[in-house]
């Protein structure tokens, strides 16, 4: 349920977040919301168990009711900043943007200001009244494409809600290390890495997690695919590529050393070791208009670097025909 002035929810709770404390098990159901602002509702009683007000301590069992209904109030204390966007749609519930590789989405430690959210505020200070400032999913820092924001609590209610139902639909595209022969879909748990802490990993005790992939376009040692996600746990695609044994190129965290293919030629391996990002970008996005219900579909534009690179590699296809390596 959703009101234009209130933020409300309602949630039974399910077999995995039983025996668990209230904060905790209302963080997992809740994500879009801080945990912080999930406790003060809990000490306020905003936020109940079965009609009754319980301390952020206090364990919910199977079936337990909560119930939220609280008031919308400044969530956010960072600074408006005039940072150019690159906007594809904006009406008065929505902001659908073109995000470029490089910019944040959320201040945190090291990256104070310069984001995204900063952005927003410039150009739409209602914002700073919604969840993380209207924004209801992310894109990594150097993950280029489309984005929804969230203008109204209509509009954040029922992007959560989409989000949370999969009836968003999100596609990318991704240019992997090594020659896949068609499309496949990875099913595979994501959690924590057990040993690094910045790092996702295919975990038996992560969270569900299903990405489907689709060839484009194949290579000499690399492939053009689309992705689109079931799911949207962190760092997602990335993982799931490089848990198949085909990491994304130029990726950081999960690409592993560059090895460049038989016969690169120095055009190539130049693009290559230039390439200091995941080639990974937000193509398309489906949703349902949260107030008048219109499915409403945008499509953005391979950002340059990709097209670089993927020119590099076809010419490198061509290089290697007429030559015998």
């Amino acid at each position: 349920m959703s009101s234009e002035n209130r933020i409300i929810a309602s949630f039974s709770v399910p077999p995995e977040h039983s025996d668990r404390r209230l904060d905790q098990a209302a963080a997992e159901l809740m994500p879009e919301h801080s945990r912080s602002r999930l406790q003060g509702w809990i000490k306020s009683g905003a936020l109940t168990v079965n009609g009754k007000s319980c301390k952020p301590r206090d364990k919910v069992m199977l079936g337990d009711q909560l119930e939220l209904d609280a008031e919308p109030e400044a969530q956010v204390s960072w600074e408006a900043e005039s940072i150019s966007l690159d906007i594809v749609y904006e009406d008065d519930h929505l902001l659908v943007i073109n995000k470029p590789a490089g910019l944040v989405v959320h201040p945190a430690a090291g990256h104070a200001d310069g984001t995204l959210v900063n952005a927003l505020l410039n150009h739409a200070p209602e914002v700073e009244n919604l969840p993380r400032a209207g924004i209801v999913h992310r894109l990594d820092k150097d993950t280029s494409g489309i984005m929804v924001v969230a203008r109204s609590l209509i509009a954040h209610t029922s992007l959560v809600d989409q989000l949370q139902t999969r009836t968003m639909g999100r596609e990318y595209e991704a240019i992997v290390v090594g020659t896949l022969t068609g499309g496949s879909t990875v099913d595979a748990p994501i959690g924590r890495h057990p040993r690094e802490r910045k790092k996702m990993a295919v975990v038996p005790s992560g969270k569900p997690a299903v990405t489907h992939y689709r060839l484009v376009e194949r290579f000499a040692a690399h492939t053009h695919v689309r992705c689109k996600l079931e799911s949207g746990r962190t760092h997602q695609i990335r993982v799931h590529m490089a848990h198949v044994k085909h990491p994304l190129v130029g990726d950081p965290q999960y690409g592993g050393r560059l090895r460049l293919p038989k016969g690169t030629t120095e055009e190539l391996r130049v693009v290559l070791t230039g390439f200091h990002r995941q080639a990974l970008h937000a193509r398309q996005l489906t949703l349902e208009h949260p107030k008048t219900g219109e499915l409403l579909s945008w499509e953005v534009p391979m950002p340059d670097d990709m097209e670089v690179l993927l020119t590099a590699l076809r010419k490198h296809v061509k290089d290697l025909e007429n030559h015998d390596f």
